[in-house]
């Protein structure tokens, strides 16, 4: 194996697979290594027909945090709907602010209950420490704003990853007064005799109490 200073046997490894099992072992062997030169060929697992390596791939990508953006929002491919799902959960785990319009959409529309799930996740956990007040208010809002709309969703899953993205969104830095009250508004409906998944009101609730 290579060592993580020189991934390039490692990514040789993964280009000659010649089977699902040998697939899986070379992804995991460089997501391991945690190496910027690896982020190009994990992404490219993500487009692979199996989900074992893409699982491996998407650990990796995340374990290289804001070094995977770029190659993950370049590559991301709009005619691959399985590459594009595991980019979001990539994006999602991330936490970068450059993700935040993939997310967006992706809980706005995506038509799979786990993407717009890690999607909702991926929002509340929006790393906002390095930017400025003014722009932290603003990229708030834009999570917000997309999570307040998802408590409509019509999958229960969604609908507690929502009120996780809520409480975790609120509970950063300091929220202005405005956007607390519409997050705290939000999971106040999920909590709410209306919602009709016990899980989702007890969840919901949580987060009220831990926010109160």
């Amino acid at each position: 194996m290579a060592s993580p200073d020189h991934p390039g046997l490692l990514i040789e490894a993964l280009q000659r697979a010649d089977s699902p099992e040998r697939l899986l072992e070379a992804t995991e062997n460089l997501a391991a290594a945690c190496h910027p030169g690896a982020a190009l060929a994990l992404v490219e697992v993500l487009g692979f027909n199996n989900p074992g390596a893409a699982v491996a791939a998407v650990d990796g990508l995340i374990a290289l945090g804001p070094l995977a953006v770029e190659p993950l929002l370049s590559n991301l491919d709009g005619h691959n709907y399985g590459a594009r799902a595991w980019a979001v959960r990539a994006l999602a785990g991330i936490g970068d602010v450059r993700g935040v319009q993939v997310l967006e959409r992706a809980l706005a529309s995506d038509i799979g209950p786990s993407v717009r799930r890690a999607a909702a996740r991926g929002l509340g956990r929006i790393n906002l420490e390095p930017l400025e007040a003014s722009e932290r208010v603003a990229l708030r809002l834009h999570c917000l704003d997309a999570l307040l709309a998802a408590c409509e969703d019509a999958e229960w899953v969604v609908r507690y990853a929502v009120a996780v993205g809520l409480e975790t969104l609120l509970s950063q830095l300091s929220a202005p007064a405005d956007q607390r009250q519409r997050g705290l508004a939000g999971l106040s409906g999920l909590a709410a005799a209306s919602e009709d998944t016990p899980v989702v009101r007890l969840r919901a609730a949580l987060a009220l109490e831990r926010l109160a």
